[in-house]
């Protein structure tokens, strides 16, 4: 079976800081009301781009049966899926193929365990297409439809796979179970900077979907879109 990579899961205990500005936020039980607004623009977004990345998806899919055809070790189902958890629910969460199969758990798979599929933090692992699709976060194109089909949301904490989940639980953080997971959230997008891994952004998150505005809140996620598409350009994927 494959092993957790050390680095697979920075998230950090909340601090006492964060337990008093948050109190609020820690004396809820249950999972927060959805937003009207915030549901439409999940949907209208996730099936305007799940249309607009159909011509990119075919273009990968000839590169996969390409890439198979040269190197027979690389061949394989462009799609896969894992159980994550979102807004305290499991489901199963979609990305594409970056690793030959060779290092996938077949038994981890089959029950959707990640760690299955942990060995993408391999680089030796990946195929030639997954290099390509994990630099550019091209992975998680698939994820548009679990936010079509209601699993996950455009913007929110970023769900985490049941182990890391649990870990979450475990150190006392409870955004995740709360408030349903984005693709963007305003901690992911601190992704390769010192401070990725801090959970007061979550907290901030849900801080101003229960006290702001329904406008400034779409606003807050316009922001972190806007940020979260600046460092898909950068390709530092990894």
């Amino acid at each position: 079976m494959s092993k957790e990579p050390t680095g697979a899961f920075p998230y950090k205990p909340p601090t006492d800081e964060i337990k008093n500005k948050y109190q609020d936020i820690f004396e809820i039980e249950e999972p927060l009301e959805e937003k009207f607004l915030k549901n439409v623009f999940d949907k209208i977004v996730a099936l305007l781009l799940l249309i607009l990345t159909l011509p990119l998806i075919i273009t990968l899919k000839i590169g996969f049966i390409i890439e198979g055809i040269v190197d027979p070790s690389s061949k394989g189902a462009m799609f896969f899926s894992y159980n994550a958890v979102s807004r305290g629910k499991i489901f199963k969460k979609y990305k594409i193929r970056i690793i030959k199969e060779e290092f996938i758990d077949p038994e981890g798979s089959k029950k959707g365990d990640w760690i299955a599929f942990s060995a993408e933090w391999n680089e030796q692992s990946r195929t030639f297409m997954g290099r390509i699709v994990k630099k550019f976060y091209l992975d998680e194109i698939p994820q548009f439809y679990n936010i079509l089909r209601g699993d996950m949301s455009v913007v929110g904490p970023r769900p985490l796979a049941v182990i890391h989940y649990q870990r979450d639980l475990d150190q006392g953080n409870i955004t995740r179970k709360l408030l349903k997971g984005g693709m963007l959230g305003l901690g992911h997008i601190m992704k390769g900077k010192p401070d990725f891994g801090n959970p007061i952004y979550e907290y901030q998150y849900i801080d101003s979907y229960l006290h702001s505005s329904a406008i400034k809140h779409f606003l807050l996620d316009i922001k972190i879109i806007m940020r979260g598409i600046a460092v898909i350009l950068k390709g530092g994927g990894y």
